[in-house]
């Protein structure tokens, strides 16, 4: 069975009134939120936004480096920051944070108008939450607060669950930042055997040396071996060629998408990645995959 991207994301995004409905007011009250913008006017409208979910433990700062420094200390739940600030860009904090192991595990959220691939790209392998636009509605910023509470809960509740013990995962990127990312998501899942490999050529000397995975998590673009050559070679000439295998990717090009699937993909989830979604597409797979 493929799931669809676009079947994935709809599944994702919940509308405001489960949002309220099916997290109490006190929950989102207590996330604790860092917002970074230069400019006075959005920071009013961002924190306004925040409020109206109930958050009042907010810190506000214009730059970058004082922001750091005091997320040392205090680390929150969230960050939402703008792309352009006045010491750095919202990719060389991100990538700043995920070098600190006080903030790596840290949900963050970029607010921008900003569409260059040069700046979104490092932001997405980092496992941004979300991307917002300028302007974002209040929607999208509650889906993105419903992913935050989602990860904080699973991340920092004991799960006596032994579902997923014995489940071994091999994660392909050529991103640490998301392979780091992707570990953070698995642990929550309570999954802990996790093998790693920085492209599809170092995952195919990983089977070639006779280790059996329960599900594959792969990066598409990657370099010698990318997703959809490493998907083929899987799919055909291993010992495991029904193993369920999610392709992470931010291609936007149809048909290439439409090429990868023809691989034989199990699912497909777009960058920047939506906790919830990751966390509802392994569920699923590892459910109907006869393990």
């Amino acid at each position: 069975m493929i799931y669809d991207i676009r079947i994935a994301k709809a599944r994702s995004l919940p509308t405001l009134a489960n949002i309220f409905y099916g997290y109490q007011d006190m929950e989102l009250s207590s996330l604790y939120v860092t917002v970074i913008e230069p400019s006075k006017v959005q920071r009013h409208i961002i924190t306004g936004h925040l409020n109206s979910f109930g958050i009042q433990h907010i810190e506000e700062f214009e730059e970058a480096k004082p922001a750091l420094e005091h997320m040392k200390s205090s680390p929150p739940d969230l960050v939402l920051s703008a792309m352009h600030l006045p010491d750095m860009t919202g990719t060389e904090l991100v990538t700043q944070m995920r070098g600190l192991e006080a903030l790596e595990s840290i949900t963050f959220l970029l607010i921008s108008s900003e569409t260059h691939y040069r700046y979104l790209e490092p932001i997405r392998q980092a496992g941004a939450i979300a991307i917002l636009p300028k302007p974002f509605s209040r929607e999208e910023m509650a889906t993105a607060l419903r992913s935050t509470l989602d990860y904080i809960t699973d991340f920092e509740t004991e799960n006596d669950s032994d579902d997923y013990d014995a489940l071994r995962v091999l994660v392909v990127d050529d991103s640490q930042m998301s392979r780091n990312y992707l570990k953070q998501v698995l642990d929550s899942l309570s999954i802990h055997s996790i093998d790693a490999a920085k492209d599809g050529s170092e995952a195919l000397e990983l089977f070639n040396q006779g280790n059996r995975y329960d599900l594959i998590i792969t990066d598409y673009n990657m370099p010698n071996v990318d997703g959809q050559e490493l998907t083929v070679h899987i799919r055909n000439h291993s010992e495991q060629p029904t193993v369920p295998i999610l392709m992470i990717t931010s291609e936007q090009n149809e048909s290439r998408l439409a090429a990868v699937q023809s691989a034989g993909v199990s699912a497909i989830c777009s960058k920047p990645l939506s906790y919830e979604t990751v966390k509802q597409l392994i569920e699923q797979l590892v459910t109907d995959y006869d393990l």
